[in-house]
């Protein structure tokens, strides 16, 4: 959010036939953090994700469409902004392997467990 990029990235994901379904501005704290990152939170570098993530809003978004999470992989590129080809979002507009611009969600199944960390019923409109 800190580079006014949303508006790019959410034009790429629409551009590829993604539709959303719930948008919202939210301000990570550390319990929902620590449930969302459970998988590397015993590793050396999570104190820094916790500041990263904390430190401005987040854009929650839902996207639907054929093939959504995969598709949405393979728009962002690889995690590290500099591996990630020229082309993808990471690879076009991150910078490292930390401010990679977006999560996405590595299965269905993750996808399900992270829309109900990040949204009420009410606010998802598909």
């Amino acid at each position: 959010m800190d580079k006014n990029l949303a508006g790019e990235v959410l034009r790429r994901f629409e551009s590829a036939g993604l539709r959303p379904v719930a948008a919202k501005l939210i301000r990570l704290d550390d319990a929902v953090l620590t449930e969302h990152y459970s998988h590397i939170a015993d590793r050396p570098f999570f104190p820094e994700i916790l500041t990263f993530m904390k430190a401005g809003p987040v854009l929650a978004l839902i996207l639907q469409g054929d093939g959504a999470v995969a598709k949405v992989r393979d728009l962002l590129g690889p995690t590290d902004s500099r591996k990630a080809p020229k082309g993808t979002i990471r690879g076009d507009l991150g910078t490292d392997s930390m401010r990679n611009i977006a999560h996405a969600s590595d299965s269905v199944e993750n996808a399900e467990l992270e829309v109900n960390r990040f949204f009420i019923p009410a606010e998802i409109f598909g």
